[in-house]
């Protein structure tokens, strides 16, 4: 028999028909079979190669989608610590208020944050925008370890001041509950911005380990070398206090602001629930063109004091440019400036993927009480329910033993925060053990109850801020009159809450709520005085956009003119 003859030349090893065009020797035709076998396990291995590299590139893919602030990936849930998200692709930077650049992974929420809350309606200014970058700039030029904070902290151990010093600081006094620093630190920050100062914050014994820096390149804590050191002290009675100085004629100004004497190397601002008359001058314009030229103000305050801001001529037209929008002050700057560190982003990460997450709808009651028992009341939960079920936020219960539930029933999730667990007890079991009339699902959570509140503890004000910002992530919220807990909470949400009274007499009030102006706090204790007239005035009746509070008569709050 005549063998088939050999190809002269090798077949081209990536043409699809070489194998086929090949003749085989008869004498290897035992071998058909082996060489098949090989040949298929030869391609399931290239083909299994393949799709692992391609799934690698694709999970990789994700990932660096979500590093880049892509929704899709971290509504894949391919990132630890982040939210998902079902409304399409969000901007991380929040408009262009926050500054790019910053290692994400020292400080997760500051990008993160943003695929958490509800797109904003309120967008930033241009004019907020370039404002905050400029601000950063001066910042990164005047900030602790530079050598013109040097330069101005031997001008203040001199115990001289001057105003022609090229860096000018606002120092924030650590004082107060969370909700109130972080109320003040917004205040004094847009202080700062007005008064091109640079804000640098004491550190107090927890704000390190709550919130990471908002600035690049630059810290805004207060470094623990600093001269002054008897910041416990401060209080109305303070000789350096504004107030103090003028009254015992250590400070004197002309009509411009420049003054005859020398200048203070520094001038105490207390800005605080009991501050003075004399101290009050510091919302006064003429008062005002002096303090911008004193080198060094060390502010203490434990209150919103940015309504009165408005009402000084001098800044009217800078903050109707920086917020067209008036009610919208503390949702901007807050969300610039408060990111909570990494380890208090894990709490509000792991409870709101355990708890909230899977739910139709979210709802937030944050209860504060002021009495000297600890509670719970019935007058409490029995206002609470009042409003919750007449605004319908949460379904009355059904008489029937039984309701059929449908397919497509919904589902609430209510996040309750309380230093007590009664209320929580209560309304979960009451959910518990009766259907709604509606159909609903409702489930009830309390992430803490701390029995009673304890400034300066690290954990309890971790814990604290965690739930603040849980808050802020619900779809409807019901706060608590007076809280300045409830007011971090509404304005990082854009949320307008609806108000719980504050009970009289141990009694719940009727109606048991109101739905908030706006989603500004309110500015607890505002002056009551004209500085051009030099006598009272009602403070609130005297432009469109500052109103009194809802929780508080004699308060001040910021409301949307239009």
């Amino acid at each position: 028999m005549r063998r088939p003859q050999q190809p002269t030349t090798a077949p081209d090893p990536e043409s699809e028909g070489a194998l086929r065009a090949s003749p085989t020797p008869p004498r290897l035709n035992y071998l058909r079979p082996l060489t098949a076998f090989l040949l298929l396990a030869s391609l399931l291995a290239v083909g299994a190669v393949l799709y692992r590299a391609q799934r690698s590139l694709s999970i990789d893919s994700f990932r660096a989608a979500a590093r880049a602030g892509s929704v899709g990936a971290a509504s894949e849930g391919f990132e630890n610590d982040t939210f998902p998200s079902s409304s399409g692709s969000k901007d991380k930077l929040l408009h262009g208020l926050l500054a790019a650049g910053f290692d994400e992974q020292s400080c997760l929420s500051r990008y993160h944050s943003a695929l958490s809350w509800k797109e904003s309606p309120h967008l930033p200014s241009p004019y907020l925008l370039e404002k905050l970058r400029n601000y950063e700039a001066l910042h990164k030029k005047c900030g602790p370890n530079t050598e013109l904070y040097k330069k101005s902290v031997e001008q203040l151990k001199s115990g001289h001041g001057s105003q022609s010093t090229e860096c000018k600081y606002v120092v924030w006094v650590s004082y107060s509950g969370l909700g109130n620093r972080i109320l003040s630190i917004a205040s004094s920050f847009l202080y700062a911005l007005l008064t091109n100062k640079v804000l640098l914050i004491d550190r107090g014994s927890d704000m390190d380990d709550l919130f990471c820096e908002p600035f690049p390149e630059s810290s805004w804590l207060l470094p623990l070398d600093f001269p002054i050191t008897k910041f416990g002290t401060f209080d109305i009675k303070t000789p350096e206090s504004y107030g103090n100085m003028l009254k015992n004629k250590a400070i004197s100004y002309s009509v411009d602001g420049t003054s005859p004497q020398s200048q203070p190397a520094y001038i105490y601002l207390h800005l605080s629930h009991d501050y003075g008359d004399r101290d009050k001058l510091f919302f006064c314009e003429d008062d005002q063109k002096f303090l911008r030229n004193v080198p060094w103000l060390l502010l203490r305050s434990n209150n919103y004091f940015v309504p009165s801001l408005f009402l000084i001529p001098a800044y009217e037209e800078e903050l109707r440019q920086l917020f067209p929008e008036a009610d919208t002050v503390f949702h901007h700057l807050g969300r610039y400036l408060f990111h909570p560190t990494n380890s208090v982003w894990g709490l509000i990460t792991r409870y709101y993927q355990s708890y909230l997450a899977k739910a139709d709808e979210r709802v937030g009651i944050q209860i504060r009480v002021f009495e000297a028992d600890t509670g719970p009341f019935q007058y409490v939960l029995d206002q609470i329910l009042a409003c919750s079920q007449k605004e319908k936020v949460l379904p009355d219960v059904s008489g029937q033993e039984t309701v059929v539930s449908t397919p497509n029933v919904k589902s609430k999730a209510v996040l309750l925060t309380s230093l007590n667990n009664g209320y929580f007890e209560k309304i979960r079991n009451m959910y518990w053990e009766q259907p709604t009339a509606t159909g609903e699902i409702i489930s009830v959570h309390q992430p803490s109850h701390e029995g009673y509140q304890q400034t300066g503890k690290q954990m309890h004000n971790m814990k604290a801020l965690a739930e603040m910002y849980l808050l802020s992530l619900t779809d409807v919220l019901v706060t608590s009159a007076w809280s300045t807990f409830g007011y971090v909470a509404q304005g990082l949400g854009g949320l307008q809450p609806w108000i719980l009274y504050k009970p009289d007499n141990q009694t719940a009030p009727d109606p048991p709520c109101r739905r908030a102006m706006s989603i500004e706090p309110c500015f607890h204790a505002p002056p009551f005085y004209d500085c051009k007239a030099k006598k009272g005035i009602d403070t609130g009746a005297l432009v469109p956009h500052v109103r009194h509070c809802e929780d508080m008569s004699w308060g001040l709050k910021l409301v949307n003119q239009a």
